[in-house]
């Protein structure tokens, strides 16, 4: 295994007011490398700073998101191989707080979860599952919150983006990337991008 690897550092100039970085548990490469690489890219999309891909290495994911920051700008940091462990601890040490999506957890919408969260202004490490997560993951020893979108069992992903969505409201859909090379021109009909090479 491969020691933690970093592409690029959040700018603070871009940085939330409360800053978001999701923790992905439990890939399993030869199974999950597809819906992994939609997670990351839901996380960057809707307004985290970064991806941590813990006890495993993927460098194609790496390699994706990197060209996609790269070509779509913003800034957007992808580190890999550390053990979820110790990411989470280092989290905590530094004044972090872990949020957990399950569909176990207070729901987001029939709770005040979210404002809880909010209301601490302190940066969240989202923990996003892929497999069946280890009991401890629910216990305050890991997580702050665990938090469900719905009650029902969902894709990981979709979990995510109403997260997000919900906790920036609504403000990542309108934000512009620095330094993107491709942009979309939204139009009714057809397909439009400026490219700036």
């Amino acid at each position: 295994m491969e020691n933690s690897e970093q592409s690029t550092s959040p700018n603070k100039e871009e940085k939330n007011a409360q800053e978001i970085v999701v923790l992905r548990w439990g890939h399993r490469p030869q199974r999950d490398a597809r819906l992994t690489s939609h997670v990351a890219l839901t996380a960057r999309a809707l307004g985290a700073s970064g991806f941590l891909l813990s006890d495993a290495v993927d460098k194609k994911i790496k390699e994706t998101m990197e060209k996609v920051t790269e070509n779509w700008g913003g800034i957007f940091f992808f580190e890999m191989g550390k053990p979820w462990k110790s990411a989470v601890r280092d989290w905590k040490a530094k004044g972090g707080i872990v949020v957990h999506l399950t569909a176990y957890g207070e729901n987001i919408e029939t709770s005040d979860v979210l404002e809880r969260i909010k209301n601490l202004r302190k940066k969240v490490l989202l923990v996003v599952g892929s497999q069946k997560v280890p009991k401890e993951f629910f216990s305050n020893d890991v997580s702050n919150f665990n938090v469900s979108i719905g009650n029902q069992p969902h894709s990981e992903c979709a979990a995510l983006a109403v997260f997000l969505d919900r906790f920036f409201e609504g403000k990542e859909l309108a934000k512009e990337f620095k330094k993107a090379k491709i942009k979309i021109l939204p139009q009714e009909r057809g397909k439009k991008t400026i490219v700036e090479w």
